[in-house]
């Protein structure tokens, strides 16, 4: 058995033609003695054929009869069959060619009677030494023979079948002795003809190609690829079972994983090595190199004769190897049949295990060339460091990879030899394709089917593609080509490309024994989550074979359901018998139903989840999504005909895809990347489901996550700036009752547009179609927080109102005695207008008589004393039965101080009576770091609950009661009794004191600073005192003899600074919030980009305290993170822009207030007002920027001189100006818009929950986020945290990501029994099954370092030792902390 090229095919020749008109077709009797089942040669009487012939004369076709090796063959051998179309007299150049090559020729003339033309060509063919057989159209005899070699016979009304038996024999005696041979590719030597061979773009190709198989030439087969491809071998083969090794560590699976991925560094050096050594580098060099330089079409050459000239070169071998292989395989069967268990079998198996390995050698194509530039590629990059100077052409490769895949070169995307996806080569080759095309949207096509079911072929002949086809070159792997859509049909579709993906066939006999169900199944899976469509090809009606199928097939379809990712699907089944029956095809397709049924449920027992039906799983009708082909070939090879109902089918086929096609958007190139990346890092662990992450909705998630951060902060942009106007309309008892719904009208123009925004945003972004799973929820938040913002604005306005309404009595009386100060001020002016030069004397008089007025005014009044809160603490504690003592001790240690960050709390309990005999092990168990967490946890949730439950009381509107602490205290001894009855041991007293003086000492600010603003606002000695400074000024002014619009200008001028102050500090500081929020890099993204810059800024840091403040509080560290960048913002980094904002706002306003004055002063004038007129029209001017205090005009309704008024009013203002252009940054700090508050509560508004295992908290933006899991990146090992062994003291060094890939167990509960593998963490309660902790081999470089730089700090805090199964690596010492800090940006960008 030996294959070779039709081309290089030594064969006889039997040459047809004619001479003169017959009426007898020439074309048709050479079919009958081809395959008289099939027109080889069109002729005058085949369908849709017309007597008369435009294109045919001169035209020579070749066809080749290949006999079966069976008794009806009609030849024994190999023939080449030529038809000369046309009169060959008027051909002369066509025909003596061919004559001159044939073996044996054939003629067809009307008559022998003679006639110039004819009879000078019969003449000379009967004369040489060449066999001829003559064909008589007017005679009807039988053969003849005329002489050696030479015969006639008649055809004249003579049965065709009858004619071509005849000259079948003729030619079969002819060629049974000696005679010449014929070889196609001779033809390239005859003058005038002209082929590809002879073009310059094709030599040119063909000169590069032979470079490269002078190369290999002579080489023994079965190490060319370890000669020339070393990269791809052993060494890549070893790489990836370590890598695969990785993902199911044990032991102590830090230091297992740091040694493992040493030994795939040390491999991808071996790489390295072995690609710059020759012969490896001189092959490559000179494939890369033509590549690069050949131009396009010289290119295309290039790769073909690659391929032929290396077909040729082992053709011979391939084929021996092959008949080995069935003879072996053959007996290996008929000893199975024998139920021989002999050596003999054993010995068998093992030759053709041998086989098997050198087939795969001999299998030897471009395809490998490839890989090997994937190999290269991959290991020059994993190495690290490089420097510019290093890299070679090695960076080219996947350049010249996409040039290829684009130009439809199909390209490997799964090494079918080791079983593994080369990430890097994959991502890096589809990056440049997309630098060169775009991010086109392609709708990709995968295909899945047994081995040799016909599924490349049926590619090639639907889309015209170059997958491999031949029986021992099936595709090994998968690999995909691009498919262009044309013009113009790219305008019915959504996507710009089919991307199709092929498969190594199911169940490959080359895997057989190797683990062949998982191989099968991780294919599947991989392909079916790549597809947007997965076209499954059965083949035959093997119930068997088709189960297999069915069941890998089905199993992939349920991965992709419970990961959220849709394909659709159509079966294809071939090769059946019959298919135009209707009935036939009903009853296969009713048994396809009840097997993919079945296959359902098995699946969904295995899967774990429901499934009654192939249609729970995915969308599917077995009416519409399964298709019957007939058998390719009419009858059997290698002469049967093609079937053209198999090409009918192949284009109904198409048509359905394109149809299913024409309503999907298909997805784009850099999701289908992301898409690769993902499923086979999934797959590679051991549950898909657990360790799937679609990073591509992960970043398309994060993206719109930065879009919601701007949408809510345009939002609460806007609150700020009405509730800044309403706040003051407010306070000055301007606004007496504010409806919900006047605040939505005032918030209603900027929350229109952020919803035409959203739809903007859902409708138009290029990933769209991912986005629209969250646009309700969205759309929902949005909605939530708008009216949470309004409430709040409310609940903020209202308490303002409240205070005001609570002070209701104070301000009439305030009114009064104002008033009365005034007046009394004026009056004693008049006294003494002859000291008004002396300030010390005014100053004196002034003195003695305000304390003896305050005195008069508030004779009646009780003012309001401070608290005593340590003495209302102990009094509290003893009225619930708490000694003195224990008091006294607590405050006196002051232990209380540092509750929640105690290290240790076992000296806090007591072991309840029935755990008395197991004391020793309940505390070495209560002495784990989960209980310790426990109760650390508890103590929190209780503070919390507490200054919740002390900050709702009204302290600043009513005043302090020592009731607030007693219903505190309460509630802290029950939550602590309702505690620790779930527990096996009881609370000390001690703990209640400490617990209780913990959160006393957590609300004693708050009660304080809330009783200030209370006696600050209702304590009317207060309130006068702080009008001294103002009456006196009046008294002074009045002293010096100024009138009375003077002195009103002064008191309006003092109003107006007050509030000026404060718009333009409250102003700054919602602007500076503004300018950092969208320019300071940790506060312009998502919540994950914040804890990115948290984690940077506590590495520079390098502060121990401040680590375990966010190891234990993350809130907390993370609005100080947020402080510090404002401070740094405001006062070293951007100062000067920070002021500038505040000049601006002065200046604003300043324009705005001498702008009020004119309009105010003006409408007074035109109205012939008076001074009531004027404040009134002076107040409404104002609004709604500035508000001012009640102005009383009793005492200033003589001044009639506006204009003089103004002028005042403008020279007093100029002080307040450049007063206020003096204001420091420290004032916008220090006011009721702080900017670092705005930023808080902007940025904090997110999700806090924590990991179950390490503690790093949830960083989605979203504060209820659900059903989307909780997620960080940022997992740390959980020895951070104080975590032990059990039974010893070793802190656990193992990262949540490396261990829920291992095979280690956990216990849920500090006292479980039961323990869970962390490869099933789900399974352990819903405080585990609401994580999404996927399996992660990157470096997580940040946390080792903080654990080798800070290793002494943390066995002093834990009292526990880094050893023994939590020693440190020695490779995590050789982190930087300029290595920590930059692999939190390569963790970001997943």
């Amino acid at each position: 058995m030996r294959s070779m090229p039709i081309y290089k095919a030594e064969t006889p020749m039997v040459l047809f033609f004619r001479l003169g008109s017959l009426s007898v077709s020439k074309s048709q009797l050479m079919n009958m003695l081809i395959n008289d089942r099939h027109n080889t040669f069109f002729h005058r009487n085949c369908p849709g054929s017309t007597k008369s012939r435009h294109l045919m004369d001169g035209v020579a076709e070749i066809a080749w009869y290949c006999p079966a090796g069976k008794p009806n063959d009609s030849f024994t051998n190999c023939i080449a069959f030529c038809n000369l179309h046309g009169d060959a007299l008027s051909v002369e150049k066509q025909r003596e060619t061919l004559t001159e090559k044939s073996s044996v020729t054939v003629i067809l003339v009307p008559t022998l009677e003679k006639s110039q033309g004819s009879s000078t060509v019969i003449s000379t063919l009967y004369k040489s030494s060449k066999p001829l057989i003559i064909l008589i159209g007017d005679e009807d005899f039988s053969a003849v023979q005329m002489k050696p070699l030479k015969y006639k016979l008649g055809v004249k009304d003579r049965n065709q079948s009858d004619v071509s038996e005849e000259v079948k024999n003729i030619i079969v005696k002819i060629l049974s002795g000696p005679h010449t041979s014929f070889k196609l590719e001779s033809m390239v030597k005859v003058s005038g003809i002209t082929v590809d061979e002879k073009e310059t773009v094709c030599q040119k190709g063909q000169s590069a190609a032979m470079n490269i198989v002078k190369l290999i030439d002579n080489k023994n087969l079965a190490n060319i690829k370890n000669h020339f491809f070393p990269c791809q071998g052993q060494l890549w083969h070893d790489w990836c079972k370590i890598n695969k090794e990785i993902h199911h560590l044990k032991g102590h699976i830090e230091k297992e994983k740091v040694k493992k991925i040493d030994q795939q560094m040390k491999l991808r050096q071996d790489q390295c090595t072995a690609s710059s050594e020759k012969p490896c580098s001189t092959l490559m060099e000179l494939f890369t190199d033509s590549l690069m330089t050949l131009p396009p079409k010289d290119r295309e050459f290039f790769l073909k004769w690659t391929q032929i000239l290396i077909d040729a070169l082992f053709t011979d071998d391939l084929s021996l190897i092959l008949q080995k292989y069935d003879e072996v395989w053959s007996e290996v069967l008929e000893l199975k049949k024998q139920h021989d268990k002999s050596d003999k079998l054993r010995h068998k198996q093992t030759d053709l295990e041998e086989l098997s390995k050198k087939l795969q050698s001999a299998t030897f194509g471009l395809e490998h060339i490839f890989r090997e530039m994937g190999q290269i590629y991959e290991a020059h990059t994993s190495k690290k460091k490089q420097t510019q100077s290093q890299k070679t052409k090695w960076t080219k490769y996947p350049e010249l990879a996409a040039d290829l895949m684009i130009s439809g070169h199909p390209m490997e995307l799964m090494d079918g030899d080791a079983g593994h996806v080369p990430l890097i080569w994959i991502f890096s080759l589809l990056q440049e394709v997309i630098k060169k095309l775009g991010d086109k949207r392609v709708f990709v096509l995968s295909v899945l089917g047994v081995q040799s079911s016909g599924k490349s072929t049926m590619l090639n002949a639907m889309f015209g593609l170059q997958f491999a086809v031949s029986a021992g070159r099936c595709t090994k792997g998968a690999y995909m080509q691009l498919v262009e859509l044309s013009e113009e049909i790219k305008k019915d579709f959504k996507f710009d490309y089919v991307l199709v993906v092929d498969t190594e066939g199911l169940r490959a006999l080359e895997l057989e024994g190797n683990n062949t169900l998982h191989h099968d199944n991780e294919l599947a899976t991989f392909v079916v989550g790549l597809g947007n469509m997965t076209l499954i090809n059965i083949f035959g009606e093997n119930p068997a074979e088709m189960q297999d199928v069915l069941q890998i097939v089905v199993q992939a379809f349920m991965r992709m359901k419970k990961v959220n990712l849709t394909p659709s699907c159509v079966f294809v089944h071939q090769n059946v018998a019959d298919i135009s029956a209707a009935e036939k095809n009903m009853e296969g397709k009713r048994r396809l139903q009840e097997k993919l049924d079945k296959m359902a449920q098995l699946a969904a027992k295995e899967e774990e989840c429901d499934a009654e039906c192939f249609s729970d799983v995915i969308a599917f009708d077995v009416q519409k999504d399964v298709k019957y082909f007939g058998q390719l070939w009419e009858g059997s090879p290698p002469m049967a005909p093609p079937n053209p109902g198999y090409s009918e089918s192949v284009q109904e086929l198409r048509n359905i895809i394109l149809s299913k096609a024409s309503s999907s958007p298909g997805i784009t190139l850099s999701h289908f990347n992301n898409k690769i990346q993902d499923l086979w890092n999934a797959l590679m662990n051991e549950h898909f489901v657990f360790s799937f992450k679609n990073t591509q909705e992960i970043s398309t998630y994060r993206k719109l996550e930065v879009q919601y951060g701007n949408w809510t902060w345009d939002l609460r942009n806007e609150m700020l700036t009405i509730e800044n106007q309403l706040y003051l309309r407010t306070e000055k008892g301007q606004l007496d009752n504010l409806k919900l719904s006047h605040l939505f009208e005032e918030m209603r123009k900027t929350y229109e547009k952020i919803k035409k925004d959203i739809a903007t945003y859902f409708e138009t972004d290029k990933d769209k179609d991912i986005l629209v799973q969250w646009r309700g929820k969205f759309e929902t938040k949005i909605k939530e927080f708008h009216e949470e913002l309004v409430g709040g604005m409310q609940r903020k306005l209202d308490e303002v109102i409240q205070q005001r309404n609570a002070r209701t009595n104070l301000d009439k009386k305030k009114t009064e005695f104002e008033e009365k100060l005034l007046q009394q001020s004026k009056e004693l002016a008049h006294q003494f207008k002859g000291i008004a030069k002396d300030e010390e004397k005014l100053n004196f008089q002034f003195n003695k008589v305000w304390s003896q007025w305050v005195k008069e005014l508030t004779s009646n009044a009780k003012p309001i004393e401070g608290i005593k809160l340590e003495k209302d603490q102990s009094a509290v504690l003893q009225e619930l039965g708490i000694e003195l003592d224990h008091i006294d001790e607590s405050k006196k240690s002051q232990r209380y101080k540092d509750l929640s960050e105690a290290g240790d709390y076992t000296h806090y309990i007591t072991f309840k009576k029935s755990m008395e005999g197991n004391v020793n092990y309940l505390i070495a168990k209560f002495s784990s770091c989960e209980q310790q967490t426990l109760i650390r946890s508890f103590i929190n949730d209780v503070e919390q609950d507490c200054l919740k439950s002390i900050e709702s009381k009204p302290v600043a509107t009513r005043g302090y009661r020592s009731a607030y602490l007693q219903e505190v205290a309460k509630n802290i001894q029950k939550k602590v009794a309702e505690f620790q009855t779930r527990q096996k041991f009881t609370f000390k007293k001690e703990f209640t004191v400490d617990l209780s003086l913990y959160v006393f000492d957590r609300a004693a600010n708050w009660i304080l600073q809330s009783h200030k603003t209370y006696r600050d606002n209702n304590d009317i000695v207060t309130v006068l005192n702080s009008k001294k400074t103002e009456y006196y000024n009046i008294f002074r002014s009045f002293c010096r003899g100024n009138s009375t619009a003077v002195v009103f200008g002064e008191i309006m001028s003092k109003n107006l600074k007050v509030s000026t102050f404060e718009a333009v500090c409250n102003k700054t500081g919602v602007e500076i919030a503004g300018e950092m929020r969208c320019n300071v890099p940790a506060f312009s993204g998502n919540r994950l980009n914040l804890e990115k810059h948290v984690l940077a800024w506590l590495a520079e840091k390098e502060d121990f305290n401040s680590f375990i403040t966010y190891i234990r509080n993350p809130r907390d560290q993370v609005e100080t993170f947020i402080k510090d960048e404002v401070q740094k913002y405001m006062f070293t980094t951007y100062k000067d822009k920070a002021l500038n904002i505040l000049k601006k706002n002065v200046e604003n306003i300043s324009k705005f207030v001498c702008q009020a004055l004119f309009e105010a002063t003006e409408n007074v004038k035109k109205n012939h007002g008076d001074t009531d007129m004027w404040v009134k029209e002076f107040s409404h001017a104002l609004k709604p920027n500035l508000t001012l205090d009640t102005i009383y005009c009793q005492n200033f309704r003589d001044i009639n001189n506006f204009d003089f008024l103004k002028e005042e009013l403008e020279k007093d203002f100029v002080d307040v100006t450049e007063n206020m252009s003096l204001l420091s940054l420290d004032a916008v700090m220090n006011c009721r818009q702080k900017p670092d508050q705005i930023l808080i509560d902007q940025l904090c508004d997110c999700c806090w929950e924590k990991c179950p295992f390490c503690s790093a908290v949830c960083t989605n933006t979203l504060k209820d986020h659900s059903p989307e899991k909780h997620s960080v990146p940022f997992h740390r090992p959980s020895g951070v945290k104080g975590y032990y062994k059990r039974g010893t003291i070793d802190l656990l060094i193992d990262f949540c990501t490396t261990l829920v890939a291992s095979d280690k167990t956990f216990h849920p509960e500090y006292n479980s029994s039961e323990s869970i593998r962390f490869k099933q963490y789900a399974d352990a309660g819903e405080k585990y099954a609401s994580w999404s902790i996927t399996a992660d081999a990157s470096m997580l470089t940040y946390w080792k370092w903080f654990i080798c730089r800070f290793e002494k700090h943390l066995e002093d805090r834990y009292k526990k030792k880094f050893q023994g199964k939590g020693e440190i690596p020695d490779e995590w010492r050789n982190c930087s902390k300029k290595e920590a800090i930059e692999s939190l940006d390569e963790m970001c960008r997943l």
